[in-house]
């Protein structure tokens, strides 16, 4: 697969499946939107979420991307980097959660809301660097 070509897909997407792994080694498999900046994927996640806690648990992490066609796919894998949940609108994860709903939908009405919601749902940054892809080329 060719990286390049499959980096300038994967960034033209917004949506996909994460998968992470249980404690009883079954995959874990969970809707997400993502922004891709460089090689790195982010995401937007929740503390207490399930995924959340398999990746503090063990970091593999791997991501599924389709589209409508359904037969072109990526799948891009890494160790999972987590940030802390935000805690206050103005701290750096706040700050992180904004630039990642922006490069997935843009201006938000209300950032002030926005990052009030970010605290009250614990949400924090899922970071992961593609270590490897593979799929059939888009």
């Amino acid at each position: 697969m060719n990286r390049e070509k499959a980096l300038d897909w994967l960034g033209r997407q917004s949506r996909g499946v994460v998968a992470t792994i249980k404690r009883d080694g079954r995959p874990q498999l969970s809707n997400v939107s993502y922004a891709l900046v460089g090689d790195e994927v982010r995401v937007s996640v929740t503390a207490d979420r399930a995924k959340t806690r398999n990746l503090e648990r063990d970091p593999r992490v791997s991501m599924h991307v389709t589209t409508e066609r359904f037969y072109p796919y990526v799948v891009a894998e890494g160790a999972a980097r987590l940030s802390p949940p935000t805690t206050a609108p103005d701290d750096t994860t706040a700050d992180q959660l904004v630039d990642v709903y922006r490069r997935i939908a843009g201006e938000h009405p209300d950032w002030d809301e926005f990052r009030q919601a970010m605290i009250d749902e614990r949400r924090l940054v899922l970071r992961f660097t593609i270590d490897r892809l593979y799929g059939v080329q888009p």
